[in-house]
């Protein structure tokens, strides 16, 4: 089977499994002891890894909190920045194409009666407004929450914009960075990101941890008690075999990030000619100049989407949408936010190319998903 699902989750380098395992089984200690030798070393790795990660995004050490990946952080940024206001609803302004973990946080909030949502401005192809956020932001809001890049359709949001935006009218900004961090350039301290959210298994690492960069200055009240781990902010015995995966990751992406994803969007480049090339009727969905380069978002007109996966799916590893929302058989939230026309929505397709995808393994996805298309095509 041919692995081209690198949205949903990429395999572990194993350089960084390597990093993983010995501190599972050589280096075991826990961070948090300190009458030993095994706690100090320990200790020094996790801020190693936090060094790792600063480097990477242009933050200082001291502003990574672990937690246990992007969907945390977030709840982490949005809850515990936004206590209870008794004399109104604080207003959060927000792309209605954000993951699903932004967009249902918040609308808890709004349940409770905590908050308002303001939904910022998308074009059919999914690009942000600016002219429209400034306007929402002059109007004052309690958060912002823009995406650096979409999960589905690729998209990249010209963060530095939005953050110079969010920093003139005095607004915390919420960039959920889980598809970006690794993949472009992201300057947390010089673009003025407030919170930033991330998780190790997008880029290479391992699952179940991740961390939220938060800006000093800007205070969180923790959701999770018990130790006063990490200045309060964040209890729990630390994943030490994690955080220092993520650290790893962080530090092969800013050694490789640029040549991988060079070759990267050559190869995604590819197969997008090899199947408008072959396939009548087929669409890419997003913004064709500014999206990830493993990112191929395609619809094909009158073709479900379902029919298509499950002929490949023992060949191919494609999805029809965000992997929270497996299973759901509505169009994405992303798509109906972009207005598609029901019979593109249906038919749409993700394929994530990455680090470890073959030149022989983008044929061979073509010449599957060809046939397949081709057959359902002529059943119909």
């Amino acid at each position: 089977m041919i692995y081209l699902d690198y949205h949903a989750t990429t395999p572990v380098d194993p350089r960084v499994a390597d990093r993983v395992y010995h501190f599972m089984t050589q280096e075991f200690g826990n961070a948090s002891s300190v009458d030993h030798e095994w706690g100090d070393r320990a200790e020094a790795a996790v801020k190693q890894a936090a060094k790792q990660v600063a480097d990477l995004i242009g933050a200082c050490p001291r502003d990574v909190v672990w937690t246990s990946g992007a969907t945390e952080s977030i709840n982490l940024a949005i809850q515990g920045s936004l206590a209870p206001n008794p004399v109104k609803p604080h207003r959060i302004g927000l792309m209605p194409i954000e993951h699903k973990a932004v967009l249902d946080t918040c609308r808890a909030l709004e349940k409770r009666g905590w908050a308002e949502l303001v939904e910022l401005q998308v074009d059919s192809k999914g690009r942000l407004d600016l002219e429209h956020l400034e306007r929402v932001c002059a109007g004052g809001l309690s958060l912002l929450c823009v995406m650096a890049a979409n999960n589905e359709i690729g998209n990249i949001y010209p963060i530095q914009k939005i953050g110079q935006i969010a920093q003139n009218y005095g607004i915390p900004f919420l960039c959920d960075g889980a598809q970006a961090v690794g993949k472009i350039p992201i300057r947390f301290e010089d673009w003025g990101i407030t919170y930033l959210a991330i998780s190790a298994h997008k880029f290479y690492g391992p699952k179940g941890v991740g961390a939220l960069v938060v800006r000093r200055g800007y205070p969180l009240e923790p959701m999770i008690f018990g130790g006063g781990h990490q200045r309060g902010l964040r209890s729990g015995t630390l994943n030490v075999p994690g955080i220092v995966g993520l650290g790893e990751a962080c530090r092969l992406r800013s050694l490789e990030m640029e040549t991988d994803e060079r070759a990267i969007a050559s190869k995604r480049d590819r197969l997008q000619h090899l199947l408008m090339e072959n396939i009548a009727g087929l669409v890419v969905n997003g913004d064709l100049e500014a999206r990830l380069a493993g990112n191929l978002h395609i619809s094909i007109a009158g073709v479900p989407n379902s029919a298509i996966v499950a002929r490949v799916r023992s060949q191919l590893a494609i999805s029809t949408g965000a992997a929270c929302a497996s299973g759901v058989e509505a169009p994405s939230h992303v798509l109906q936010a972009l207005n598609l026309p029901r019979d593109w929505a249906e038919g749409a397709l993700r394929i994530g190319v990455g680090k470890f995808t073959t030149d022989a393994a983008i044929q061979t996805a073509a010449d599957t998903l060809i046939t397949a298309i081709h057959t359902v095509q002529s059943a119909l």
